[in-house]
């Protein structure tokens, strides 16, 4: 009866990961087409079976964003984070929003860790110190 209920449970655990990728890849093409609600939906609905997947917060974070939800956005991109600490897209996108929101030391800090990390996105370094640059310019002449 134990190896019964051991196959039992290795059987659910299997098809829960087939049925979440399944869901991820749906959700992505959906994504790709643009159809973001049936996307967002169907990323929901891979994180009921993989709730550690970080790249379905990742495209969560960016439809919100789409949708302007900054809330729900910025969520998404901190949970994307906390799984998965070296997703520099999800890391670029953190600080382009405290760049955003003047919040210099944050960004410093971000892009530090970014610097570390990057191997893809590594070209968006220069645009970020560039940014910040000249918001400091901005606020150093307003003073």
């Amino acid at each position: 009866m134990k190896n019964i209920n051991h196959k039992f449970k290795q059987l659910l655990f299997y098809t829960n990961l087939f049925a979440g990728e399944s869901f991820f890849n749906e959700a992505k093409e959906k994504f790709d087409q643009k159809k973001f609600e049936d996307s967002k939906f169907l990323f929901q609905r891979n994180i009921v079976y993989n709730p550690k997947d970080a790249k379905s917060y990742l495209y969560l974070a960016k439809i919100f964003k789409s949708e302007e939800n900054e809330k729900e956005h910025i969520k998404n991109i901190k949970t994307t984070l906390l799984l998965d600490p070296k997703n520099e897209e999800a890391m670029y996108m953190l600080i382009d929003i405290k760049l955003k929101n003047s919040n210099f030391s944050e960004v410093k800090k971000l892009t530090k860790n970014f610097i570390i990390i990057c191997s893809t996105f590594c070209d968006k370094t220069k645009s970020i110190n560039e940014r910040l640059k000249n918001i400091e310019a901005k606020d150093e002449s307003q003073q």
